[in-house]
């Protein structure tokens, strides 16, 4: 991993550092509640009163030009484009500053070829983000950036050819960006010279169209439980205000948020981070679950909030009431951490003779045939024979429809996590 720093010129640059392409600036990096961001999450870039602090149509120019030709093949495939894509392209991309110390992949350009390498990237760097929110190009240079994969928990910083390590850089404040799960049509920036305001910038544009908001004022929490995790990012990001998630991924854009803290009606500032308890999905047990809440180390923005470690427990709730995660096996996050079991406060969940049970977020108790396509936790696999998973033997033949009435399943519900 090596670190860029902010105005230190790239050594194999796509584009002459010294043309004018992009400037960096000054910003000092601020820590968020856990490591991954997305990226129409308010306030996640910065900007300034002063546009044109990436020059977008001279670096059309320079990869359309026909002596460069080679060049803009070779940039364009960094990207998953074609030649002739490249113009269209730029014209949906939008200059920003970072605000956090940001992990991407970057590319030098070294005899005629790409060269990828993962990259840390100072706060105060100019970059092109696309419609979603991901970083797509350092100004200054115009070499090509990618999203970072990889385990952010084992990175290893390398500071060195004038890159040294920059005042305030924290390894537990990196942050990596994910795309926003819609295109945007404004970015909401902070100005990293004066942090009261904020600026609403049109995607594809460079500054010239910029419109100033108060980001001192108090925005209210909108009601959230009952929604689906996609819904409710959306409706955070509208009010101006940001959810934050950590370990491989966010939650399934379906899954279904049960509570938020702070609660509807509370009035934070612009960019406060909102903890969503997110109940786990049927058929997801074992296999997908919502990310846990954010560190209660990381220091959220001013007036939000510390993050809470626990959300209530998922109420029951019928399968057919909750869409299948769509969210493939390979982004799966850890599973939910829970610091004691459940209280017990009522009776364990029960489920009739005439149905599979319907208690959302929970494993199946056992039966003759276990539910297909429905994992079941680690925590308690089921019985592989008939017999129902009770303290007690059944008198009989092995049910063959639901575990005896007196004798509920000893499996705890699984507790919702928090996101």
């Amino acid at each position: 991993m090596k670190a860029v720093a902010a105005g230190v010129p790239s050594l194999a640059p796509f584009f002459a550092e010294d043309s004018g392409l992009g400037r960096d600036g000054q910003v000092r990096s601020r820590a968020v509640p856990g490591g991954l961001q997305q990226g129409d999450t308010p306030g996640l870039y910065g900007g300034t009163k002063q546009p044109g602090i990436c020059d977008v149509e001279r670096l059309k120019r320079f990869l359309t030009a026909p002596r460069n030709a080679r060049k803009a093949r070779v940039w364009a495939a960094a990207l998953d484009l074609r030649t002739d894509e490249i113009p269209g392209y730029l014209d949906r991309l939008t200059p920003v500053l970072l605000r956090h110390d940001t992990l991407a992949l970057n590319h030098d350009y070294k005899k005629g070829k790409a060269v990828p390498f993962r990259a840390l990237l100072q706060a105060g760097i100019a970059i092109l983000v696309d419609e979603q929110g991901l970083p797509s190009v350092k100004c200054s240079c115009g070499n090509p950036l990618r999203p970072f994969e990889g385990d952010t928990s084992r990175i290893s910083v390398t500071f060195g050819d004038g890159n040294e390590k920059w005042r305030g850089y924290d390894r537990a404040e990196v942050v990596v960006v994910r795309p926003a799960p819609r295109k945007l049509e404004r970015i909401a920036l902070v100005d990293v010279q004066d942090p009261g305001r904020g600026i609403e910038r049109p995607v594809g544009t460079t500054g010239e169209a910029d419109a100033g908001f108060d980001a001192t004022e108090r925005r209210a929490v909108p009601r959230l439980a009952g929604t689906t995790f996609g819904e409710a990012s959306r409706r955070l990001a509208d009010a101006g205000l940001a959810v934050a998630f950590r370990g491989g991924g966010p939650p399934p854009d379906r899954a279904r948020v049960i509570a938020s803290d702070p609660g509807a009606g509370v009035e934070l500032r612009f960019g406060a981070y909102v903890t969503l308890s997110v109940a786990a999905e049927p058929g997801t047990e074992g296999r997908r679950t919502s990310a846990p809440a954010p560190s209660a180390s990381s220091a959220p923005p001013v007036g939000s909030r510390p993050p809470t470690s626990t959300g209530p427990t998922p109420s029951r709730q019928s399968p057919s009431k909750a869409p299948p995660s769509s969210a493939p096996p390979s982004e799966a996050s850890a599973a939910p951490r829970s610091s004691t079991p459940p209280t017990a406060t009522g009776s364990p969940p029960q489920v009739t003779s005439s149905a599979p049970p319907r208690v959302t977020g929970s494993p199946p108790p056992a039966t003759v045939s276990p539910p297909t396509g429905a994992p079941v936790t680690s925590s308690a696999p089921p019985p592989t024979n008939s017999t129902p998973a009770s303290s007690a033997p059944a008198t009989t033949a092995p049910v063959t429809t639901a575990p005896a009435s007196s004798a509920p399943a000893t499996t705890p519900p699984t507790p919702s996590t928090n996101v």
